[in-house]
């Protein structure tokens, strides 16, 4: 086995329960391998800290598998990952559609397989992790099999640009037969048609899922107005909940086009109006034609994708709340998120604390939500901590 010699001082990551390596802890490499192949890392001390994949085309040198010495990475070592990882979605009642690996949180790390009905579709991240994908494919469907969950199809989109960084090309495609890739699940008893083959990411945000229901409380006989709304997910939410008039807003046609599809088939069309728009050209038309709602919708993409652009989406992020929150009516609500690792929960309170102060409105927290418990936290893995979803009341200042 190829020894991964850590510099002094370094690993307190890894130490402190994480699963990565960077390039600049590295001290020395003894003996020959490949990128993607498996290697144990010790400490300056010669002390174990644990076995995993090796790229040296990444700033992520090496991502864990394991941290004992005696554990083979062999098709037992997967099916028991795998295993794992499915048994505790069964726990918590979350199979119908949902995230089954969530890379470093279930101990997989650069892999993420979300199920849509019965088609899975998996985004492979890492070098190490496509060389061990179709066995933990083989795995994952022997084991929903024999729980009452057979598949019928997977489809791959290891299409994200970050793959570049890891001397991946960009892939996506059918692996094994092929199938319609417009795929019918419900949530919260809401029909969707999920695009696996063109949808972002992998065709659908499960993250969302509570959240969304949690909305319908604050929506009976409300007039929302949904920023971002991709594919209608959030406005549909809305009606349920018993809105009667939604304006859902999104940059991208073929998100709005998705989503009147979606409308329809839950027969919303009537109280939903979509709007192909720039959300931070269209909300200031709104203040300017004097419109007000009773709620108002914040999920936009991330603002920030590393710890260097971190101030450019701080401003993003309060101009949006702060546009956002002139848009509610006094007594009513905003709902706003980050789904950005890089904004920590204190920094994106912060900054909807200051957009308050600017759009001079006093703001009172109802509800602070994160991701569905598909997608769970490990906490000594920052980067699986993401979501960060807020319900506040928008009240003047007296």
């Amino acid at each position: 086995m190829v020894k991964v010699i850590l510099k002094k001082g370094e690993g307190r990551t890894i130490k402190s329960g994480g699963m990565w390596v960077y390039d600049n802890e590295i001290d020395k490499i003894d003996g020959q391998f490949e990128n993607g192949d498996i290697v144990d890392v010790y400490d300056c001390g010669d002390y174990f800290q644990g076995r995993g994949f090796i790229n040296t085309n990444s700033k992520i040198t090496i991502r864990l598998l394991t941290r004992k010495k005696q554990q083979q990475i062999d098709y037992d070592f997967i099916k028991m990952r795998v295993y794992d990882a499915v048994k505790y979605r069964i726990d918590i009642g979350e199979m119908s559609s949902c995230r089954l690996i969530f890379g470093e949180a279930d101990f997989l790390p650069g892999l993420t397989v979300d199920k849509f009905s019965d088609i899975l579709v998996v985004q492979s991240l890492a070098l190490g992790m496509d060389k061990l994908k179709l066995h933990i494919l083989n795995a994952l469907t022997e084991i929903l099999a024999q729980n009452g969950y057979p598949i019928r199809g997977i489809y791959e989109r290891s299409d994200a640009k970050v793959r570049l960084s890891e001397g991946l090309e960009r892939t996506k495609g059918f692996i094994g037969d092929q199938f319609d890739t417009m795929v019918p699940i419900e949530e919260n008893g809401i029909k969707y048609i999920v695009d696996v083959q063109n949808g972002q990411k992998t065709g659908y945000f499960l993250d969302q899922k509570y959240n969304r229901r949690a909305i319908q409380n604050f929506c009976k006989n409300a007039r929302v107005l949904d920023c971002f709304t991709h594919t209608g997910s959030f406005a549909l939410n809305a009606v349920k909940g018993g809105a009667n008039e939604v304006i859902a807003v999104d940059a991208s046609q073929t998100a709005i086009d998705q989503a009147i599809i979606n409308a329809k088939l839950n027969n919303m069309q009537d109280k939903i109006t979509f709007k192909c728009a720039d959300v931070f050209e269209y909300i200031p038309q709104l203040k300017k034609d004097n419109e007000l709602f009773d709620v108002v919708i914040l999920d936009p993409p991330a603002f920030t994708k590393s710890r260097a652009s971190v101030k450019a989406a701080i401003k993003g992020y309060k101009e949006i709340n702060l546009r956002g929150m002139g848009l509610v009516k006094p007594g009513g609500y905003l709902i706003t998120c980050s789904c950005s690792h890089f904004m920590e929960e204190q920094l994106f309170k912060n900054t909807i604390a200051a957009a308050a102060r600017d759009a001079h409105k006093r703001i009172r927290q109802v509800e602070f939500r994160t991701q569905a418990c598909d997608h769970p936290i490990l906490w000594s893995s920052d980067e699986s901590y993401y979501l960060k979803f807020y319900i506040l009341q928008v009240l003047d200042e007296k």
